[in-house]
């Protein structure tokens, strides 16, 4: 399945980071409606990619508003699109995330941002009982050619309850569990584009399986679903 990129994407992304302000979007709000429909074209294209080979339920295509009650940076505007894919629940764990931003900034994402006090407590538990199987994933040289090593947040020391000398405390201390991929525009703007990000994301399972199994079970293996 192909559906391409167009660069007048980027170049509407580059004009906005230089102009972010009502009035000027406002002036070029046709540009922008054009520019929303073909990304979200490439999202649904990339569900129904994804779905060949994954059970996902949604597609999620964030909003260019930008949150700015909170935020000392007030320009009104994202300069990137960006959009979830979310696997179907309780079953099966984890999500999908691509963001298209202009000067080689694109990247992919998956992995748990953003884990349940409960979930992130299972996960510790299942590493410090064995981590070898997490270990394995990552050492697999298709699965770290593509997603390099783990990202996410950390503690600086160990959490509650858990030794600071355990062997894995480099993983038991983790806060978040990503992985992330990144992409030139000239990458983001070639035919086989979002075939590449299948691909791509194809790879991530193995650790998707593990996740999905460690958190659909007890620590004894016993189903919770």
């Amino acid at each position: 399945m192909y559906y391409m990129i167009s660069k007048r994407v980027l170049d509407y992304l580059t004009e906005l980071e230089q102009n972010n302000d009502r009035v000027w979007f406002q002036e070029h709000k046709s540009e922008f409606r054009a520019v929303e429909k073909e990304m979200k074209e490439a999202y649904n294209t990339l569900f129904t990619l994804i779905k060949t080979h994954d059970d996902v339920d949604a597609v999620k295509v964030f909003r260019i508003y930008r949150d700015v009650r909170f935020s000392k940076n007030k320009t009104p505007y994202k300069t990137h699109f960006g959009g979830s894919i979310h696997r179907t629940k309780p079953n099966l764990r984890g999500g999908y995330y691509l963001q298209i931003k202009p000067n080689n900034e694109s990247f992919l994402a998956t992995g748990f941002w953003d884990p349940s006090k409960e979930d992130l407590l299972r996960i510790r538990k299942e590493f410090e009982v064995d981590a070898q199987e997490m270990r394995d994933i990552m050492a697999d040289d298709k699965f770290k050619s593509t997603w390099g090593n783990l990202e996410g947040e950390e503690l600086k020391t160990s959490p509650k309850g858990f030794d600071k000398s355990h062997p894995d405390i480099d993983l038991i201390r983790k806060k978040q569990f990503i992985f992330t991929k990144h992409y030139t525009d000239k990458e983001v703007l070639h035919p086989d584009f979002l075939n590449k990000v299948n691909d791509d994301f194809k790879t991530i399972r193995p650790y998707f399986n593990y996740m999905s199994d460690v958190l659909t079970t007890n620590i004894n293996g016993e189903s919770l679903i």
